[in-house]
């Protein structure tokens, strides 16, 4: 059983990462200091030392963690449907889900990947290769006829879809409620065939 002190580490460690989603998406990750980092969650910059070898490691565990909290809850909610066009359903509602909650982290990862140390960047992109070919295999059940090249380009369409969405001003204006349904609505249309 967790410690006090483990959970308030863990919890100021969670803090750390939302702050530098936030710091990373307004100003880039070379515009944001150790000291603006442990600002924004009430320390001083080498106390973040004491969860993170350095800014570039927050990097790291900010879009891996993104990259592995997407592979996961993708793989949870296929296993978790009834058949091919319930899982389709639900991977779409999960990821405009991720996209709406995670404006920030999308933006840091378009970004700031590149700041990645390389083993940390092939992670990543480990990751994003092994989510895609979950759609792409729950998307060839849905459509068997279709090539797989096909699938993987619609796939790739359907994130740049719903990816793009934080980066658009009108989304601020609307309410959420609006725009997830009709970010739904869309993705599902562009990867059911008609």
């Amino acid at each position: 059983m967790p410690t006090l002190r483990s959970r308030a580490k863990a919890s100021r460690r969670d803090a750390l990462l939302t702050a530098a989603a936030t710091l990373f998406a307004r100003s880039g990750f070379n515009g944001v200091s150790i000291e603006d980092l442990g600002s924004a969650v009430g320390v001083s910059g080498p106390a973040v030392y004491r969860h993170f070898t350095g800014k570039q490691a927050v990097l790291s565990a900010l879009l891996i963690g993104a990259s592995d909290d997407l592979m996961t809850g993708g793989q949870a909610v296929v296993g978790a449907a009834t058949d091919a066009p319930c899982a389709l359903a639900a991977l779409v509602r999960f990821h405009v889900r991720f996209a709406l909650d995670n404006p920030d982290v999308i933006r840091v990862q378009d970004r700031d990947l590149d700041s990645l140390p390389d083993a940390d960047r092939h992670r990543v992109r480990a990751l994003q290769r092994a989510y895609v070919e979950l759609w792409v295999h729950v998307l060839g059940q849905v459509n068997p006829s279709t090539p797989v090249a096909l699938l993987r380009m619609r796939a790739h369409a359907t994130f740049g879809l719903i990816n793009s969405t934080p980066h658009s001003t009108a989304v601020a204006a609307a309410p959420a409620e609006t725009v997830r349904a009709l970010l739904e609505e869309m993705a599902l249309a562009a990867l059911t065939p008609r």
